[in-house]
């Protein structure tokens, strides 16, 4: 039987959610170079697929924290994902914009949190972990207490592990990096020969080049 990992990350690959071309890079807005392109929001419109991560969330969610009060989403990809788990679980539900709003009352958390509240944290991708960690600031700053993230697929950078570990935020995702370059191998998306190249970008993506 597969793993949930390999299992999420194949369903990923198989719509483009996930895209890989080591030989011709992506250019994030960042501007590192990556053979890596993730939009997990496209699994909102496969019915199949969305249902199955929002029922995997609610596992993990129920698995690895307890008296959960509310449901907050990372905008934007996060946005529907979070309120169909937080529907599922019976939750109150916010959503955490990334800049606060330009006009009325410029909120940064759309929708009621009451101080005291142990809130949930849902992402749909974590990359280095700062927009992520962001949203969990301004929760904290609403007077409540972040228990944990759950999280669609993390690229598992270095840098992200320790902003989680200092900002005291436990991490749980559903797949990751690894298993997805296992997915994609077995399914033939990949040769071995590409393995190493996308292995050395996670080590250091902000100067890695193809065959560099």
């Amino acid at each position: 039987m597969k793993k949930l990992d390999q299992l999420l990350a194949e369903k990923l690959l198989k719509i483009s959610a996930i895209k890989l071309q080591p030989e011709i890079p992506f250019v994030w807005a960042s501007g590192w170079n990556s053979p890596i392109y993730t939009d997990n929001r496209k699994t909102l419109s496969y019915p199949d697929i969305r249902s199955f991560i929002k029922v995997e969330l609610c596992r993990l969610i129920m698995e690895n924290f307890t008296d959960v009060d509310a449901i907050a989403g990372v905008a934007t990809g996060a946005i529907a994902q979070g309120a169909l788990v937080a529907d599922t679980l019976g939750l109150p539900y916010v959503y955490v914009r990334s800049t606060p709003k330009n006009h009325g009352l410029e909120n940064l958390i759309e929708g009621n949190l009451l101080p005291g509240q142990k809130v949930v944290v849902i992402e749909d991708l974590i990359s280095t972990g700062g927009s992520s960690l962001k949203a969990v600031e301004a929760i904290r700053n609403a007077g409540c207490e972040v228990v944990g993230m759950a999280a669609i697929f993390t690229y598992g950078f270095p840098v992200a592990e320790e902003a989680f570990k200092n900002a005291n935020v436990t991490l749980c995702t559903l797949s990751n990096y690894n298993s997805m370059l296992e997915a994609a191998l077995v399914s033939g998306y990949i040769k071995d020969g590409d393995i190493e190249t996308l292995k050395e970008w996670r080590k250091d993506p902000a100067n890695w080049y193809p065959n560099k």
